[in-house]
């Protein structure tokens, strides 16, 4: 994240002052590893004692992590999240704790997809006693919402849903302890913004003006699909809706797929599908056959790690997006990139893009607040965190907004400082590279290997 940064209120954004060299989470509940060795400081929020304080001691600060385990969905998404809060944790611990006090983590397995699966993996957590709950995110959110807003301790969610604040917004007091990541929305109409950048650029000469959309069966995809189509229809001409291809979780033919797009024959494709594995399906199919010259858009699911692994070769080229993601040109970014691949092992190539960021800084979030705000005084804990923006590798994180979200740049707010960055990847050289905002890009946008 390429910013001016802003002090925080109270406790300022202060240097990353450990690399770890290793990092580990099992299944059970309540623990952290990682011895840390030092390394060059570089600025992120971490905020809690320094380099030479002495290791955190006393009753724990315990935040309760809500994390699928087992279940048939976002697995890699949840794993990326614990292991960008364990380290966290450990950075927080290691340079003193919150007041002298340690964090600690107590993972419950969740079935996301099941509004009573959900309800049961928050009312562990709350009957744990837990300080705050954390989790990347639900598939049906409401349930979620009302678990935690009746235990009221602080909610850090990565839901990326606009159902969600828009209940959150209705009651800003029952839901005040709901803190969230911007809404699927903005992949929508963001997606046209960057066509349009990207053609005014000069890097890209669309063969027309039309966009299709491949659209998943989720309330999640067909909120990003009627984002897109809006878009499109508010471009004043400039962009013209193509076809709008339903496709169902678990496809694992595209034929028929391809031979829509290739029927339409489209100047730019969405495909809004989140399943990372299944995106690098449709990588390998499309790129066997694709559709000559035509810009191919993948929502999000490349930033879960075995989407490269599993494409291959075959996803050189791709675009892809996410509303929460890590950049790789401030010294804060590469700052948590090295700590976190030296934690798990990891490279650009296998570490994930998102979560693993946003669970980091939601830790950091809380920090933050405890260090000024007795932890077991939620009202006040919630109210710290929602007057109190806190400086984090995603961005600027304020949650001051009724429907608990950070804003996003460039969607909403005019710079990086102000929010989060809405940022675009392109996979070059086998390794996903920003290519937009242009202010925080790593290389310029390349064609892709079936354009001419």
């Amino acid at each position: 994240m390429k910013r001016s940064r802003i002090t925080t209120t109270v406790v300022g954004a202060v240097a990353l002052t450990t690399l770890l060299a290793a990092c580990s989470s099992g299944s059970s509940s309540t623990e952290s590893s990682a011895a840390a060795s030092a390394a060059p400081a570089a600025s992120a929020a971490a905020p809690a004692g320094s380099a030479s304080a002495a290791p955190a001691s006393g009753e724990p600060i315990v935040i309760g992590a809500a994390i699928a385990q087992s279940g048939p969905a976002g697995i890699a998404d949840h794993k990326d999240c614990w292991n960008g809060a364990q380290l966290a944790i450990d950075q927080v611990n290691a340079a003193g704790g919150v007041n002298g006090r340690p964090l600690e983590l107590d993972v419950t397995d969740i079935d996301i997809l099941s509004p009573e699966g959900i309800t049961a993996g928050f009312q562990k957590l709350s009957g744990d006693g837990v300080s705050a709950i954390l989790s990347p995110f639900v598939i049906i959110p409401p349930p979620a919402l009302d678990a935690a807003a009746a235990y009221g301790a602080p909610y850090m969610s990565g839901d990326t849903n606009i159902d969600a604040q828009m209940i959150r917004e209705a009651d800003p007091v029952k839901y005040s302890n709901y803190f969230v990541d911007p809404a699927e929305t903005f992949y929508g109409s963001g997606f046209i913004t960057f066509l349009t950048q990207l053609k005014d650029s000069g890097q890209w000469t669309p063969k027309n003006n039309k966009v299709d959309i491949i659209r998943g069966d989720t309330a999640y995809n067909k909120n990003i699909a009627q984002a897109t189509i809006d878009a499109i229809a508010a471009s004043g001409g400039a962009w013209t809706q193509g076809e709008v291809i339903d496709i169902t979780a678990g496809t694992k033919d595209w034929a028929p797929v391809i031979q829509k797009l290739k029927d339409s024959d489209a100047g730019a494709i969405m495909v809004d599908h989140w399943i990372g594995a299944e995106l690098a399906s449709f990588s390998q199919q499309y790129a066997a056959d694709p559709v000559k010259d035509s810009l191919v858009y993948l929502q999000y699911g490349p930033s879960q790690p075995e989407y490269l692994e599993i494409a291959g070769p075959a996803a050189e080229g791709y675009v892809w997006g996410t509303v929460i993601g890590t950049g790789n040109t401030s010294a804060e970014d590469k700052a948590f990139r090295a700590a976190y691949q030296s934690a798990y092992g990891v490279d650009d190539k296998t570490m994930g893009m998102v979560y693993p960021a946003w669970c980091y800084d939601s830790v950091n979030v809380l920090a933050n607040a405890w260090k000024n705000v007795d932890p077991t005084d939620f009202a006040a804990v919630n109210a710290f965190i929602a007057a109190n923006p806190t400086e984090g590798v995603t961005g600027h994180l304020d949650f001051s907004a009724a429907n608990g979200a950070v804003p996003i740049y460039p969607d909403v707010v005019g710079s990086a400082a102000e929010g989060v960055t809405h940022y675009f990847y392109q996979v070059q050289d086998g390794r996903h590279t920003v290519i937009a905002p242009a202010d925080d890009a790593e290389a310029q946008f390349v064609p892709q290997p079936w354009m001419s």
